[in-house]
Protein backbone atom coordinates (compact mmCIF):
# COMPACT_ATOMS: atom_id res chain seq x y z
CA UNK A 1 0.00 0.00 0.00
CA UNK A 2 1.40 3.37 -0.59
CA UNK A 3 -0.90 6.72 0.31
CA UNK A 4 -0.44 9.62 1.73
CA UNK A 5 -2.52 11.52 4.57
CA UNK A 6 -2.39 14.94 2.79
CA UNK A 7 -4.10 15.31 -0.48
CA UNK A 8 -4.14 17.92 -3.20
CA UNK A 9 -6.26 20.74 -2.87
CA UNK A 10 -9.28 20.05 -4.76
CA UNK A 11 -10.07 23.16 -5.94
CA UNK A 12 -13.49 23.88 -3.97
CA UNK A 13 -11.50 25.13 -0.60
CA UNK A 14 -9.42 23.35 2.21
CA UNK A 15 -9.81 19.67 2.87
CA UNK A 16 -11.61 18.36 5.35
CA UNK A 17 -9.57 17.19 8.28
CA UNK A 18 -10.77 13.53 9.55
CA UNK A 19 -8.74 12.19 12.56
CA UNK A 20 -8.71 8.61 12.79
CA UNK A 21 -8.19 7.32 16.91
CA UNK A 22 -6.53 3.91 16.60
CA UNK A 23 -6.10 2.12 19.69
CA UNK A 24 -4.97 -1.37 19.49
CA UNK A 25 -4.66 -4.02 16.66
CA UNK A 26 -7.97 -4.97 15.76
CA UNK A 27 -8.83 -1.32 15.49
CA UNK A 28 -6.79 -0.52 13.26
CA UNK A 29 -7.27 -3.94 10.70
CA UNK A 30 -11.30 -2.72 10.85
CA UNK A 31 -10.19 0.86 9.86
CA UNK A 32 -7.32 0.18 7.44
CA UNK A 33 -9.55 0.18 4.10
CA UNK A 34 -11.47 3.23 5.08
CA UNK A 35 -8.39 5.58 6.06
CA UNK A 36 -7.20 4.38 2.68
CA UNK A 37 -10.40 5.67 1.11
CA UNK A 38 -9.99 8.95 3.25
CA UNK A 39 -6.04 9.56 2.15
CA UNK A 40 -7.42 9.16 -1.98
CA UNK A 41 -10.06 11.57 -1.69
CA UNK A 42 -8.87 15.08 -2.40
CA UNK A 43 -11.35 16.94 -0.18
CA UNK A 44 -10.19 15.00 2.70
CA UNK A 45 -7.01 15.34 4.70
CA UNK A 46 -6.38 12.41 6.64
CA UNK A 47 -4.86 12.83 10.56
CA UNK A 48 -4.24 9.84 12.72
CA UNK A 49 -4.05 9.33 16.24
CA UNK A 50 -2.09 5.89 17.65
CA UNK A 51 -2.99 5.69 21.36
CA UNK A 52 -3.20 2.32 23.86
CA UNK A 53 -1.98 -0.65 22.86
CA UNK A 54 -0.86 0.82 19.21
CA UNK A 55 1.76 2.10 20.71
CA UNK A 56 3.24 -0.45 23.08
CA UNK A 57 6.17 -2.10 22.28
CA UNK A 58 5.04 -5.41 24.41
CA UNK A 59 2.44 -5.46 21.66
CA UNK A 60 4.98 -5.19 18.88
CA UNK A 61 4.27 -1.94 18.45
CA UNK A 62 1.27 -2.09 15.94
CA UNK A 63 1.44 1.41 14.82
CA UNK A 64 4.59 0.39 13.15
CA UNK A 65 2.26 -1.40 10.38
CA UNK A 66 0.69 1.67 10.16
CA UNK A 67 3.64 3.47 8.90
CA UNK A 68 4.46 0.60 6.76
CA UNK A 69 1.56 0.99 5.11
CA UNK A 70 2.04 4.20 4.18
CA UNK A 71 0.03 6.61 6.45
CA UNK A 72 1.53 9.02 8.58
CA UNK A 73 0.66 9.51 12.20
CA UNK A 74 0.21 12.68 13.42
CA UNK A 75 0.13 11.81 17.13
CA UNK A 76 1.23 9.24 19.48
CA UNK A 77 -0.70 8.98 23.22
CA UNK A 78 0.42 7.00 25.76
CA UNK A 79 -2.30 6.64 28.30
CA UNK A 80 -2.63 2.75 29.50
CA UNK A 81 -1.56 2.67 33.26
CA UNK A 82 0.17 -0.91 33.96
CA UNK A 83 -1.20 -3.41 35.87
CA UNK A 84 -4.44 -4.75 33.66
CA UNK A 85 -6.71 -4.68 36.40
CA UNK A 86 -9.98 -2.72 36.90
CA UNK A 87 -8.37 0.44 38.49
CA UNK A 88 -6.22 0.58 35.94
CA UNK A 89 -8.84 0.62 32.94
CA UNK A 90 -10.98 3.79 34.77
CA UNK A 91 -7.69 6.09 35.28
CA UNK A 92 -6.43 5.39 31.85
CA UNK A 93 -10.08 6.45 30.81
CA UNK A 94 -9.23 9.76 32.59
CA UNK A 95 -5.38 10.14 31.34
CA UNK A 96 -7.32 9.54 27.85
CA UNK A 97 -9.49 12.58 28.09
CA UNK A 98 -7.13 14.81 28.68
CA UNK A 99 -4.59 13.96 26.07
CA UNK A 100 -6.58 13.81 23.39
CA UNK A 101 -8.09 17.16 24.37
CA UNK A 102 -4.97 17.83 24.03
CA UNK A 103 -4.46 16.44 20.55
CA UNK A 104 -7.39 17.65 19.20
CA UNK A 105 -6.72 21.29 20.44
CA UNK A 106 -3.34 20.83 18.29
CA UNK A 107 -4.84 19.28 15.03
CA UNK A 108 -8.06 20.96 15.21
CA UNK A 109 -9.99 17.87 13.13
CA UNK A 110 -13.00 18.91 11.45
CA UNK A 111 -14.60 15.54 12.76
CA UNK A 112 -13.15 12.39 14.37
CA UNK A 113 -13.94 9.10 13.36
CA UNK A 114 -13.68 5.81 16.20
CA UNK A 115 -14.76 2.79 15.70
CA UNK A 116 -16.13 -0.49 18.17
CA UNK A 117 -15.96 -0.06 21.90
CA UNK A 118 -12.94 0.12 23.47
CA UNK A 119 -12.48 2.25 26.52
CA UNK A 120 -9.44 4.18 25.18
CA UNK A 121 -12.30 5.22 22.66
CA UNK A 122 -14.72 6.16 24.72
CA UNK A 123 -12.17 8.51 26.35
CA UNK A 124 -11.66 9.67 22.81
CA UNK A 125 -15.13 10.21 22.56
CA UNK A 126 -16.00 12.03 25.79
CA UNK A 127 -12.95 14.79 24.61
CA UNK A 128 -14.38 15.48 21.19
CA UNK A 129 -18.07 15.43 21.92
CA UNK A 130 -16.71 18.09 25.03
CA UNK A 131 -14.82 20.06 22.20
CA UNK A 132 -18.07 20.39 20.21
CA UNK A 133 -15.86 17.80 16.98
CA UNK A 134 -18.46 15.88 15.16
CA UNK A 135 -17.77 12.55 15.88
CA UNK A 136 -18.33 9.62 13.58
CA UNK A 137 -19.03 6.12 14.66
CA UNK A 138 -18.56 2.93 13.17
CA UNK A 139 -20.11 -0.13 14.42
CA UNK A 140 -22.01 0.66 16.98
CA UNK A 141 -25.75 -0.59 18.10
CA UNK A 142 -24.05 -3.91 18.65
CA UNK A 143 -25.17 -5.97 21.50
CA UNK A 144 -22.44 -8.35 23.40
CA UNK A 145 -23.57 -8.12 27.28
CA UNK A 146 -20.99 -7.12 28.61
CA UNK A 147 -19.27 -3.99 29.73
CA UNK A 148 -17.70 -3.56 26.00
CA UNK A 149 -21.60 -3.09 24.67
CA UNK A 150 -21.96 -0.20 27.13
CA UNK A 151 -19.17 1.69 26.22
CA UNK A 152 -20.24 0.68 22.49
CA UNK A 153 -23.44 2.46 23.31
CA UNK A 154 -21.55 4.90 25.17
CA UNK A 155 -20.00 5.93 21.83
CA UNK A 156 -22.75 5.97 20.29
CA UNK A 157 -24.73 8.63 22.35
CA UNK A 158 -21.94 10.88 21.95
CA UNK A 159 -21.68 10.61 18.11
CA UNK A 160 -23.46 12.49 15.73
CA UNK A 161 -22.97 10.00 12.79
CA UNK A 162 -23.17 6.54 12.56
CA UNK A 163 -22.31 3.49 10.31
CA UNK A 164 -23.43 0.17 11.82
CA UNK A 165 -22.20 -3.27 10.30
CA UNK A 166 -25.68 -4.58 10.18
CA UNK A 167 -29.45 -4.42 9.77
CA UNK A 168 -30.08 -5.08 13.37
CA UNK A 169 -27.70 -2.75 14.75
CA UNK A 170 -29.08 0.30 13.03
CA UNK A 171 -32.12 -0.35 14.05
CA UNK A 172 -30.74 -0.14 17.37
CA UNK A 173 -29.38 2.86 17.36
CA UNK A 174 -32.32 4.34 15.37
CA UNK A 175 -34.64 3.18 18.54
CA UNK A 176 -31.73 4.81 20.93
CA UNK A 177 -32.69 8.09 19.41
CA UNK A 178 -30.77 8.75 16.91
CA UNK A 179 -32.03 10.46 13.89
CA UNK A 180 -32.03 8.00 11.03
CA UNK A 181 -30.99 10.24 8.50
CA UNK A 182 -27.67 10.26 10.39
CA UNK A 183 -27.21 6.19 10.45
CA UNK A 184 -26.00 4.82 7.39
CA UNK A 185 -26.21 0.94 7.18
CA UNK A 186 -23.11 -0.17 5.09
CA UNK A 187 -21.55 -2.82 6.37
CA UNK A 188 -17.98 -4.24 7.98
CA UNK A 189 -15.19 -2.04 6.59
CA UNK A 190 -13.11 -5.38 7.26
CA UNK A 191 -14.98 -7.15 4.41
CA UNK A 192 -12.67 -4.63 1.72
CA UNK A 193 -9.45 -6.20 3.14
CA UNK A 194 -10.90 -9.85 2.90
CA UNK A 195 -12.54 -8.89 -0.35
CA UNK A 196 -9.35 -8.89 -2.18
CA UNK A 197 -7.39 -10.83 0.27
CA UNK A 198 -5.13 -13.51 -1.28
CA UNK A 199 -5.31 -16.36 2.17
CA UNK A 200 -2.15 -18.03 0.59
CA UNK A 201 0.58 -17.58 2.82
CA UNK A 202 3.90 -19.00 3.42
CA UNK A 203 5.11 -20.98 6.62
CA UNK A 204 7.29 -18.41 7.60
CA UNK A 205 4.39 -16.03 8.02
CA UNK A 206 4.05 -17.50 11.01
CA UNK A 207 7.39 -19.43 12.55
CA UNK A 208 9.85 -16.28 11.72
CA UNK A 209 7.89 -14.78 15.08
CA UNK A 210 6.69 -15.61 18.12
CA UNK A 211 7.71 -18.71 19.92
CA UNK A 212 6.85 -22.71 20.29
CA UNK A 213 6.50 -25.39 17.69
CA UNK A 214 6.82 -24.56 14.15
CA UNK A 215 3.36 -24.05 12.47
CA UNK A 216 3.07 -26.12 9.14
CA UNK A 217 0.31 -24.38 7.36
CA UNK A 218 -0.57 -27.09 4.76
CA UNK A 219 -1.95 -29.41 7.95
CA UNK A 220 -4.71 -28.38 9.80
CA UNK A 221 -4.31 -25.72 12.42
CA UNK A 222 -5.90 -24.37 15.21
CA UNK A 223 -5.97 -20.33 15.81
CA UNK A 224 -7.13 -19.58 19.31
CA UNK A 225 -6.98 -15.90 20.47
CA UNK A 226 -8.64 -15.34 24.73
CA UNK A 227 -9.41 -12.19 26.28
CA UNK A 228 -10.27 -11.38 29.47
CA UNK A 229 -13.71 -10.56 30.20
CA UNK A 230 -13.35 -7.22 32.16
CA UNK A 231 -16.91 -8.20 33.87
CA UNK A 232 -15.86 -11.07 34.90
CA UNK A 233 -12.32 -10.02 36.19
CA UNK A 234 -10.78 -12.97 38.56
CA UNK A 235 -11.96 -15.79 36.86
CA UNK A 236 -9.46 -15.63 33.64
CA UNK A 237 -6.48 -17.91 35.12
CA UNK A 238 -9.04 -20.82 35.31
CA UNK A 239 -10.45 -19.98 31.79
CA UNK A 240 -7.23 -19.76 30.48
CA UNK A 241 -6.17 -23.13 31.83
CA UNK A 242 -9.10 -24.67 30.77
CA UNK A 243 -8.53 -23.54 26.96
CA UNK A 244 -5.10 -24.50 27.11
CA UNK A 245 -5.92 -28.23 28.56
CA UNK A 246 -8.34 -28.86 26.05
CA UNK A 247 -6.43 -27.50 23.27
CA UNK A 248 -3.18 -29.82 24.73
CA UNK A 249 -6.06 -32.72 24.88
CA UNK A 250 -6.66 -32.22 21.00
CA UNK A 251 -3.17 -32.18 19.88
CA UNK A 252 -3.68 -30.15 16.88
CA UNK A 253 -0.78 -27.92 15.99
CA UNK A 254 -2.33 -24.18 17.56
CA UNK A 255 -1.58 -20.66 16.25
CA UNK A 256 -1.96 -18.58 19.71
CA UNK A 257 -2.14 -15.06 19.61
CA UNK A 258 -1.38 -13.32 22.80
CA UNK A 259 -4.55 -10.99 24.81
CA UNK A 260 -5.07 -7.89 25.07
CA UNK A 261 -4.45 -5.07 27.40
CA UNK A 262 -7.79 -5.46 29.46
CA UNK A 263 -7.99 -5.91 33.21
CA UNK A 264 -7.00 -9.89 33.51
CA UNK A 265 -4.65 -10.12 30.26
CA UNK A 266 -1.69 -10.80 32.95
CA UNK A 267 -3.15 -13.44 34.45
CA UNK A 268 -4.27 -15.12 31.04
CA UNK A 269 -0.23 -14.40 29.73
CA UNK A 270 1.03 -15.32 33.33
CA UNK A 271 -0.56 -18.93 32.39
CA UNK A 272 0.34 -19.40 28.97
CA UNK A 273 3.61 -18.78 29.96
CA UNK A 274 3.28 -21.43 33.25
CA UNK A 275 1.83 -24.14 31.01
CA UNK A 276 4.41 -23.70 28.05
CA UNK A 277 7.27 -24.06 30.56
CA UNK A 278 5.83 -27.13 31.83
CA UNK A 279 4.33 -29.14 28.47
CA UNK A 280 6.97 -30.58 27.38
CA UNK A 281 6.67 -32.57 24.44
CA UNK A 282 2.85 -32.59 24.76
CA UNK A 283 3.56 -28.65 23.66
CA UNK A 284 1.61 -28.12 20.13
CA UNK A 285 1.05 -24.42 20.67
CA UNK A 286 2.91 -21.75 18.45
CA UNK A 287 2.30 -17.82 20.49
CA UNK A 288 2.57 -14.98 18.52
CA UNK A 289 2.16 -11.20 19.75
CA UNK A 290 1.00 -9.26 16.67
CA UNK A 291 0.24 -10.03 13.64
CA UNK A 292 -0.69 -7.11 10.32
CA UNK A 293 -4.65 -6.91 9.63
CA UNK A 294 -4.30 -8.53 6.15
CA UNK A 295 -1.28 -11.75 7.71
CA UNK A 296 -4.29 -12.16 10.75
CA UNK A 297 -7.28 -12.35 7.80
CA UNK A 298 -5.25 -14.99 5.81
CA UNK A 299 -4.23 -17.33 9.00
CA UNK A 300 -7.95 -17.00 10.25
CA UNK A 301 -8.93 -18.36 6.69
CA UNK A 302 -6.66 -20.98 6.52
CA UNK A 303 -7.28 -22.08 9.92
CA UNK A 304 -9.56 -25.79 10.54
CA UNK A 305 -10.84 -23.96 13.40
CA UNK A 306 -10.99 -21.07 15.72
CA UNK A 307 -11.06 -21.61 19.59
CA UNK A 308 -11.64 -18.52 21.80
CA UNK A 309 -13.62 -14.82 22.70
CA UNK A 310 -12.59 -13.14 19.47
CA UNK A 311 -15.43 -11.29 17.61
CA UNK A 312 -13.52 -11.55 14.43
CA UNK A 313 -14.38 -15.60 14.69
CA UNK A 314 -17.46 -14.74 14.03
CA UNK A 315 -17.45 -11.58 11.86
CA UNK A 316 -13.98 -11.82 9.93
CA UNK A 317 -14.60 -15.88 9.82
CA UNK A 318 -17.75 -15.40 7.47
CA UNK A 319 -16.07 -13.37 4.81
CA UNK A 320 -13.72 -16.38 3.94
CA UNK A 321 -16.86 -19.46 4.52
CA UNK A 322 -16.96 -21.03 1.11
CA UNK A 323 -20.24 -23.23 -0.02
CA UNK A 324 -17.93 -25.76 -0.88
CA UNK A 325 -16.75 -26.67 2.63
CA UNK A 326 -17.64 -30.14 3.49
CA UNK A 327 -19.52 -29.63 6.52
CA UNK A 328 -22.19 -27.27 5.01
CA UNK A 329 -23.47 -23.72 5.72
CA UNK A 330 -22.75 -22.37 9.01
CA UNK A 331 -25.76 -23.60 11.45
CA UNK A 332 -27.25 -21.88 14.59
CA UNK A 333 -26.85 -23.87 17.94
CA UNK A 334 -30.15 -23.85 19.91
Amino acid sequence: MSVTNKNVDSGVGAPRRVCVVLVDRANYGRLQPVMAEIARRPELELQVIASGSMVLERFDEPVRVVEDDGFRVDARIFLELEGSNPITMAKSVGFGIVEYASEFQRLEPDMVLLIGDRYEAVAAAVAAAYMNLTLVHIQGGEVSGSIDESARHVITKLSHYHFPATERAKEYIIRMGERPETVLGVGCPASDLARKLNIGFSPELINDRGSGIRIDPDAPFLLSVFHPTTTEYGGEREQMSELIKALLLVGVQTVLLWPNIDAGSNHISKVIRERRNNAGENWCIRTITNLKPDDYQRVLAKSSCAVGNSSSFVRDASFFWDTSCACGPPTEIP
